[in-house]
């Protein structure tokens, strides 16, 4: 957790990644998901000096995870595919709708 990090983000941390290892993530895998997480929450509230886009603007982690708990789930958003399109250096992302965005990147 990074320094200065308040109590409730170190319990939520821990949490996150007991969770993730009871459903079968690796230890590193489960260390990953709850940094993630915890940092997404931290940008949202403010408490982050830095904040990607996708990081205030996305929906809350806790509304994600209910989303992909149940049948229909939609995956990831726009937003999320064209991040990691961004990463993956996909020319022509900006044209691409999400369909497109997900066979560019191979999901």
């Amino acid at each position: 957790m990074p320094r200065g990090s308040s109590s409730k983000r170190e319990r939520q941390y821990e949490h996150i990644k007991e969770s993730a290892q009871d459903r079968g993530e690796s230890t590193e895998r489960a260390k990953e998901i709850a940094a993630r997480t915890v940092n997404k929450e931290r940008a949202r509230s403010g408490e982050s000096k830095t904040a990607s886009r996708t990081s205030t603007q996305d929906m809350s982690s806790g509304k994600r995870g209910g989303q992909r708990s149940g049948k229909g789930s939609q995956g990831p958003t726009y937003d999320q595919l064209y991040e990691e399109a961004k990463q993956h250096n996909i020319h022509g992302r900006s044209d691409m709708n999400k369909q497109q965005l997900k066979r560019a990147l191979g999901k």
